[in-house]
Formats: structure tokens, C-alpha cells, sequence
């Protein structure tokens, strides 16, 4: 815990907190000041608050899906007796069964695959969701991300940069249509009839970022949308305008969608990402595969 005065005011704080532990660079927050940055929305923010928030979002994204792998390890809690290295301690005490060692089922990360609206109506946010996909996909394997606006595109590539900033660029500048029209049904279509093919989606779970404003046919986002379902663990859709208390889902392409949709959540400020996190640490499928 370090000390800075300031005036007659001496503030304490982690060593590093919200700055990634640069100490040319430290900013030491009170618990109100950071209660006040977790509901600012991000469209709201300045960009030296973004600046303050972005080792929390770091934080907040390495939060991963859980499944239970095939593969055995030894558990002393485990529900399968462990014959082989029964049998060998065993020959270490004449035959006589001293202790009973069991195995357990491990725990791994599930898939998971990010895709993030970068249209013109998502653009107060996009910077921030991509500080959220750069960390995501920094937790380990398994995290693919890709960007849609009028087309898909990959970004994990671009976004395994080390520096969140050089991720952003070069995201920006593999992404052509970034902050242009919004084509998701589209795009979404192109995703499974590539990516699905590879078996990206099977059995992961998907988060879509978007606020669901479609261009085109909703009906082809809603087919899109159940042949994702179909595959997948789960999807989640984080919609940034559902900060906003008299939000309703009334544009085609959120009604389309919303019927396939495992979790519906905001996006709009740090405790909405938490949320996200908490749910992906939780989630559980709804529909039938």
C-alpha cells in the first residue's frame, strides 16, 4: 500500500492500481472515486477516466468459462477409485490397502468467442469493448474475437498485441469497415458458414456485442441466430443501450435475435462488465442443443 499527500489529505492505494503497476504513472483512487468510475457510463467518460479504468477492465476480462474435461486427475474428493495407484502403493505395504485413492473429472476453460459490433452506432463504446476483447483474449487459448460491421473479421491476430493501445490500432486498421453500416444477420451468416464449419462455435460460448440495429432483414439475423444456438453452449448479448432504464428491445434485429438468447446484459459501464463477468463465470445452457 503506498501513501501520497495531497494537501492535508493522505491517500492510500495498491501500488499500480488501475495503471497496469506503472509507477511513473500511479493514480491512487478513493473508494468513491472508484464507485463513481464503475457507473459512469463509457460513452460519458473522458479519456483520462478511460485511461483510470483500464487495468479494471483487464481485470474484469480474464474471467473465463468453465467446463468439465473427459480427462481424470487425482481428487481426494474424486467419484471414481483409482485402481492403478491402488494397486501400486499397495505392493509398498505387502498388499495391505492403506489408503484409497480416488480421480476426479478436471476442470478446463470452455470456448469462448467474442463478436463486436464496430459499427458508426456502436462507436462511443468500441474502444472500450476492444479493451475488454484484448484482455479476453490474453487469458489463454480458446478466445477468438472477431469484429462485424457490414462484414465479419477476424481480430484475434491483430489484438494479441502486448499494449492495449497497439491492439486498438492494429485492429483498426484490419477491420475496413470499421464504423460504417451494420449488416448483422449478414454477418453472423458469414461467421457460421465459415467458422462453424471449423467448429469454432461447438460447444462454446459466444458473446455478442451489439445494439442489435440491423440494416437489413431481421428474419436472416433470427436464422442466423438459431443455427448459432443450435451449436453452441451458450449465447450471451450485451447491448449497451440497456444501461438505460426505459430501454426496450424494440428494433427488428434485437426481437429477432432475443429468442436465442441464453443472457441479455448491459455494457455500458464497468458494473455492467462485471455482471458479464460474473455470468460467464456461471453460465448455464438454457436452450437444447
Amino acid at each position: 500500500m503506498k501513501q501520497r499527500q495531497v494537501g492535508n489529505i493522505v491517500v492510500l492505494a495498491p501500488k499500480g492500481y488501475l495503471t497496469g503497476g506503472d509507477e511513473t504513472d500511479e493514480l491512487e483512487l478513493g473508494a468513491s472515486e472508484v464507485e463513481r468510475l464503475r457507473e459512469t457510463d463509457f460513452g460519458e467518460m473522458t479519456p483520462e477516466e478511460l485511461r483510470r479504468v483500464k487495468r479494471l477492465i483487464a481485470d474484469i476480462a480474464h474471467r473465463r468459462p468453465r467446463r468439465t474435461s473427459r480427462r481424470r486427475r487425482a481428487h481426494a474428493r474424486g467419484d471414481i477409485l483409482d485402481m492403478r495407484r491402488l494397486i501400486r502403493r499397495s505392493l509398498r505395504t505387502g498388499g495391505e490397502v492403506v489408503d484409497w485413492p480416488f480421480r476426479a473429472r478436471k476442470e478446463v476453460p470452455r470456448k469462448l468467442v467474442v463478436l463486436c459490433d464496430v459499427s458508426g452506432s456502436m462507436e462511443t463504446y468500441t474502444r472500450v469493448l476492444i479493451l475488454f476483447l484484448h484482455a479476453a483474449v490474453g487469458s489463454g487459448a480458446g478466445v477468438e474475437a472477431f469484429a462485424f460491421g457490414t462484414r465479419l473479421s477476424r481480430l484475434t491476430p491483430a489484438i494479441r498485441a502486448r499494449d492495449p493501445e497497439a491492439a486498438l490500432e492494429r485492429c483498426r486498421a484490419a477491420v475496413t469497415d470499421w464504423g460504417g453500416g451494420t449488416r448483422i444477420g449478414a454477418s453472423l451468416k458469414e461467421f457460421n458458414d465459415l467458422y462453424g464449419r471449423q467448429a469454432l462455435s461447438r460447444g462454446a460460448v459466444v458473446v455478442i456485442v451489439s445494439d442489435g440495429w440491423e440494416r437489413q432483414d431481421p428474419a436472416l439475423l433470427g436464422r442466423e441466430m438459431a443455427r448459432l444456438a443450435h451449436v453452441s453452449y451458450a449465447v450471451l448479448w450485451v447491448n449497451p443501450l440497456k444501461g438505460n432504464p426505459d430501454y426496450q428491445p424494440l428494433a427488428g434485429g434485437m426481437r429477432a435475435a432475443l429468442p436465442f438468447v441464453d443472457r441479455f446484459l448491459a455494457g455500458h459501464n464497468l458494473r455492467s462488465l462485471e455482471e458479464l463477468s460474473t455470468v460467464l463465470g456461471s453460465i448455464e445452457r438454457r436452450h437444447a442443443a
